[in-house]
């Protein structure tokens, strides 16, 4: 079965990646006329977007939509900032599963000694995702004293442009939402640069993670 996914560029010039149909849904205004995100199928929604400009890469395994205008590295051809065409293909939709496991699992993960809740403002919105000035938070979250954490997430290597994305964020958030709060800053990847390594060991209250993913076979038990 197919998996179909709405690819959008980000500022850094990397790109965010989402289950076509549930951002469909969160996003109405781009579902095709005619069609609907829930009753149509993932289909019938490719080729509308496809008659309006979008553009489509796709393998026998994968659709990726990119809306008209749009510049994106041709990811299954290997022409893309990770170098490593293979471990990129492996790796295409791990940023937006990297993001909802996080979400999903932050208060249990233990963050630089702290343990974290997802940020929610005054209007009930929660922090995956969050709408900022600058380009969405990929996770907003807060520590039991009220001080913010901003996570970047990548889904392979992190390009060092990453670290000026995360403080325009974080200088969103210290300026806006969290005055009188510590903002922190985490960059999260596959695989950190050196460059990153020495740009954010002269920046304050920012760290590196890299995550692991750890899938296993073993051999189903004979019937009892």
């Amino acid at each position: 079965m197919k998996r179909f996914y709405i690819v959008m560029p980000k500022d850094d010039g990397g790109m965010e990646v989402y289950a076509m149909k549930e951002w469909l849904r969160q996003n109405p205004q781009y579902v095709p006329t005619g069609l609907n995100a829930t009753l149509n199928t993932s289909h019938q929604l490719r080729n509308g977007l496809r008659r309006q400009g979008w553009s489509v890469q796709e393998t026998t395994s994968e659709v990726r939509l990119i809306p008209p205008g749009s510049t994106i590295p041709d990811f299954f051809n290997g022409d893309n900032d990770d170098d490593d065409p293979e471990l990129s293909a492996a790796s295409f939709g791990l940023e937006f599963q990297l993001r909802d496991f996080l979400a999903q699992n932050i208060s249990a993960i233990n963050v630089n000694g702290k343990r974290l809740n997802l940020y929610v403002d005054p209007t009930g919105r929660d922090g995956i995702e969050y709408p900022t000035a600058v380009g969405p938070i990929d996770i907003l979250a807060v520590d039991d004293t009220g001080a913010f954490f901003v996570f970047e997430l990548k889904r392979v290597r992190t390009p060092d442009r990453a670290i000026g994305q995360l403080t325009r964020y974080m200088g969103w958030v210290r300026e806006t939402i969290g005055k009188d709060q510590k903002v922190n800053g985490i960059i999260i990847a596959k695989e950190i640069s050196n460059g990153l390594r020495y740009a954010i060991s002269v920046i304050p209250n920012v760290s590196l993670s890299e995550y692991e993913v750890d899938f296993r076979l073993k051999p189903a038990q004979n019937i009892q």
